[in-house]
């Protein structure tokens, strides 16, 4: 029997046109071994509810757009035996690079025809599945000042960066991770589940999606020159050497600040109170990964 798949596809992630999407599932996708339909997004919050319904009679749903969209689908199927395949969109596209999915799109098609199928981790904070990250502090104000410019791309985020940094002021943070108890002063807190934001800057370079464990990432008051270090370190995989970088791992986070501000959950910024708990529920998602990815 041939495979179902069905491919969700957001038409306004990461602002670029997938018009010419549907033409190219038809000239790469095996046809012979897959049985796919094809449906555009209409709302915020549509991919979750069409792949909800799909994954109890298709095999695969495939999230087309960016860690949105992407969050949408997989929270959808998580749990259930229908695994998620993506094809990048995005702005950082993070979960996408972690696990070695093409970012050119007829590739990333072939790959959903090798259908080389993983078990990975998917965190919950208060409740809400992530996959690839979740935050508070910077990137969470980040995340919300991004959400309200009209362009997307790396471009935009990082002029966005310049112009909060300046004024951005470190938090003070209770954590309890596993039981043990932490007070830390921080510019943010990533959860991190893979090792990176998106376009490969790597908060946490030696995380893993199979290790039932989350990294949380605390980055500590630094001196505003040395922003640019710290950019760089991200991109050479050296965050976790800095002294202004500090990795926990664990399974149950309860995080207490001192009153609700922003967070964000696979990107997508919201609003929390001054309590969050945040927990791994361990090779709960079937991902359809790349072909170099390595466990």
């Amino acid at each position: 029997m041939k495979r179902k798949v069905l491919f969700v596809i957001n038409p306004v992630a990461g602002g670029k046109s997938k018009d010419h999407v549907p033409q190219l599932i038809q000239q790469h996708l095996n046809k012979e071994a897959i049985d796919a339909t094809i449906v555009f997004t209409e709302e915020p919050g549509h991919a979750h509810w069409l792949a909800k319904d799909a994954s109890k009679t298709y095999q695969s749903v495939i999230a087309v757009g960016g860690d949105g969209t992407v969050n949408e689908v997989a929270s959808a199927v998580v749990g259930t035996q229908a695994a998620l395949g993506i094809l990048p969109f995005g702005s950082g596209n993070g979960l996408s690079r972690f696990l070695s999915i093409p970012m050119d799109t007829a590739k990333a098609i072939q790959n959903i025809n090798d259908n080389n199928i993983e078990l990975i981790d998917a965190g919950q904070m208060n409740g809400q599945w992530f996959f690839n990250m979740a935050g508070m502090g910077f990137d969470a104000h980040i995340s919300q000042v991004f959400a309200r410019q009209t362009t997307r791309g790396f471009i935009t985020y990082f002029k966005a960066a310049l112009q909060e940094i300046i004024s951005y002021k470190s938090q003070s943070y209770h954590l309890e991770i596993d039981g043990l108890a932490y007070d830390r002063e921080a510019f943010m807190l990533s959860f991190a589940n893979s090792s990176q934001y998106g376009n490969n800057a790597h908060v946490s370079p030696k995380a893993s999606v199979q290790d039932g464990l989350l990294d949380v990432c605390v980055i500590k008051p630094f001196p505003l020159y040395r922003f640019p270090e710290m950019g760089f370190r991200m991109f050479t995989k050296t965050a976790d050497t800095s002294r202004f970088v500090e990795i926990i791992r664990g399974k149950d986070i309860k995080i207490t600040r001192k009153a609700a501000g922003p967070a964000h959950i696979d990107g997508e910024p919201q609003t929390l109170e001054a309590s969050t708990e945040v927990k791994i529920v361990p090779l709960s998602l079937k991902v359809i990964v790349g072909s170099q990815y390595s466990r």
